[in-house]
This record gives structure tokens, C-alpha cells and sequence, in this order.
């Protein structure tokens, strides 16, 4: 049984993050920064200020110092570091994970459909992170928590860190955005470009707090948000769409499309379980309500993901083949669209 915080249950990357800041006292005498910072902040250990240091998570007067930097009257230090794994147990089962790649430091899952990613309400068991316990169980490591996430019907890869130190470097890139993710989904509609950008600030509904809804772009509601989308094929009613993302907001892909009045398709929350494109006759109705059943969720699959290695440094690059219901309804649609 291992112990995860909620917060690391996040799901921006940028609220990945516990933040301090300090201003040293004016009769402060010089002191190592990881002494200082270990006595003020108590529920930092000097360990993590240290990893921290060495990561540029923790500046002074906003520059990078090293553990051994001693500490001025009046400075100011800025602490921001990934939230530590404490409050909730998970227990360890046997999930069947499949794991696309594995090292010392770092783990890659690539996640069915359908799979809860962490316990939350109404799913404290049979979880990717239940799974996940189970396995580092077996190689006595500690379960690091999550440093990015995707929703339980959204497939593909999903990256865990298997050191403290591989947190605070994976957390970063997926902070800066320097990490590379791409996306496949299918759409209503098709979009007149076959390339474009998306920028329109996301924040909850208040009228659901399950949905997101868009706002003006660097307005004073909500968070940035930024996707770009190329048109891979087109089926007259409906698009495959790749989408790289530049930010890392809750449903991000599926509250955009949603916004240009392209739905994902099947997505029951934001209004793509209907249909949105094309005559409604009984012959194409049931066409679609079958491509329903052949894929139960919103056709969304997190194709590659792409990010250095937290120890070695080196570009890792990885990509996975959709999931055969994806692979399944791109099929009925292309036959759909050639023989009618």
C-alpha cells in the first residue's frame, strides 16, 4: 500500500505545483540556502530543496543558485515545487498495464479506454494508479504520483516518473510546454483550413462544473489555453484532426472543438453524442448511432508524447497506434463516404 497525494490527481500542468516565497530577514546571517529553506519551510525536507536547486525550481532575487549559495539579508526566493506524494493510500492490484517502455527512472503506459487514470470518487479501485502500485510493489519503489494526466476515455500514453528527482524534471517540461504531445480525435464537421490554431482561454461552467467553457484569449477569465490542429482525412460529415498541444488544460481538445462548433464525436459531455452533421434519415441515423456503438466515448487518443530523459538527457520519442474501436469507425466511416 503506498500513499499519493490528491494533488497529484492535478489537472493543469501548471497546478502541479506547491509555491513559497521568502524574503530573507534583514538581520539574516549568510547561511546555505538549503539550510535556510529547510528551517522555514517545515514540510520541505532539505533533500527535495537540494533536487530542487539543481532542477532551477528555487531562485533567488529570480536567478538559479546552487545548493551551496549562502543566503543575503532581504533577498528574495521563490520556491515552486511538484507536490510530494502523502495523503491518500492506494492499494496495490493487479491491472493488467501496458507498458510501452521502462527504465530506472521512468515509466510509459499506454492507457485503454475506459481506464480510470487515479482513485476519486466513485473509482477508489481499478485504477491505472491502483495498477501502477501494484507493479512498483514488486520492485520496492514508491509511486511518485502524476505528473500529466488524461481523461478515463481518452486512450493513449501517459508517462511516470519513478524517482523524485524524474518528478521534478518531467513536471517541468510538462510546465514550460517544452515536452511534445500530439493527439488524434475525430470531429463533427469538417474544418474549412487543414491547419489552424485554437487560442481561447478555458475555466469551468458555472452552470456544470464537469465542462469547460471558452473565454476570450489572455482575457481576464480563465486559463490560456493554445491547440494546434492539422486535418488528417476528411468524411464529408466528420474529420480526423491531429492536435499538438501548446498548454495542458482540463479537456482542453474537447472544450476547443466544441467552441469552433466541431464536437468530438461521441463526446456525451460536450454535446457530440448526436448528430451534428448530415441529413437525419433513417439509413444515415443508423449509420451513426452503429459508429456509437463501435466507439463509446469520445474519439480522442493520445497518439506521442516526446520529452527528455530526466537522467540521461537524451530526446525520447514514442507513438502508438489507435485503439481498434478508433481504427474500427475511421474504417465504417470511409466505406460510408465511398459508397454513398
Amino acid at each position: 500500500m503506498r500513499k499519493i497525494s490528491r494533488k497529484d490527481y492535478i489537472e493543469d500542468e501548471d497546478s502541479l505545483f506547491e509555491h513559497h516565497n521568502l524574503i530573507v530577514d534583514p538581520g539574516q546571517k549568510p547561511e546555505r540556502i538549503d539550510q535556510y529553506i529547510a528551517h522555514k519551510v517545515a514540510a520541505i525536507s532539505r533533500n527535495r530543496v537540494q533536487i530542487a536547486l539543481k532542477v532551477g525550481y528555487i531562485l533567488v532575487n529570480e536567478k538559479k543558485v546552487k545548493p551551496n549559495y549562502k543566503v543575503l539579508p532581504n533577498e528574495v526566493i521563490t520556491i515552486r515545487l511538484p507536490e510530494p506524494p502523502a495523503e491518500t493510500e492506494v492499494l496495490p492490484e493487479d491491472i493488467p498495464l501496458n507498458i510501452v517502455y521502462e527504465d530506472d527512472t521512468l515509466l510509459l503506459l499506454n492507457k485503454p479506454p475506459g481506464l480510470v487514470v487515479h482513485p476519486a470518487t466513485d473509482n477508489w479501485t481499478g485504477t491505472m494508479l491502483n495498477g501502477l502500485v501494484h507493479h512498483f510493489n514488486k520492485q520496492n519503489i514508491p509511486v511518485q504520483g502524476l505528473v500529466h494526466r488524461i481523461d478515463k476515455d481518452t486512450s493513449g500514453l501517459v508517462v511516470i516518473p519513478k524517482t523524485e528527482e524524474a518528478k521534478f524534471h518531467l513536471a517541468q517540461q510538462f510546465f514550460d510546454h517544452s515536452c511534445e504531445r500530439t493527439y488524434n480525435a475525430l470531429v463533427w464537421g469538417e474544418p474549412k483550413e487543414n491547419e489552424g490554431t485554437i487560442r481561447e482561454n478555458l475555466a469551468r461552467s458555472p452552470k456544470d462544473r464537469r465542462v469547460m467553457t471558452t473565454f476570450p484569449y489572455q482575457g481576464e477569465k480563465g486559463k490560456v489555453a493554445v491547440t494546434h490542429y492539422k486535418v488528417l482525412e476528411r468524411f464529408r460529415y466528420v474529420a480526423l484532426v491531429e492536435c499538438k498541444l501548446e498548454t495542458g488544460r482540463t479537456h482542453q481538445i474537447r472544450a476547443h472543438f466544441r467552441s469552433l462548433g466541431h464536437p468530438l464525436f461521441n463526446d456525451a459531455r460536450y454535446n457530440g453524442d448526436k448528430i451534428i452533421q448530415g441529413a437525419v434519415f433513417s439509413k444515415y441515423k443508423s449509420f451513426v448511432e452503429n459508429c456509437f456503438k463501435t466507439i463509446p466515448r469520445q474519439a480522442l487518443h493520445a497518439k506521442s508524447l516526446g520529452f527528455e530523459h530526466p537522467k540521461t538527457g537524451e530526446w525520447m520519442q514514442f507513438e502508438t497506434e489507435l485503439p481498434d474501436d478508433f481504427t474500427q469507425v475511421l474504417e465504417r466511416w470511409r466505406k460510408y463516404v465511398k459508397y454513398t
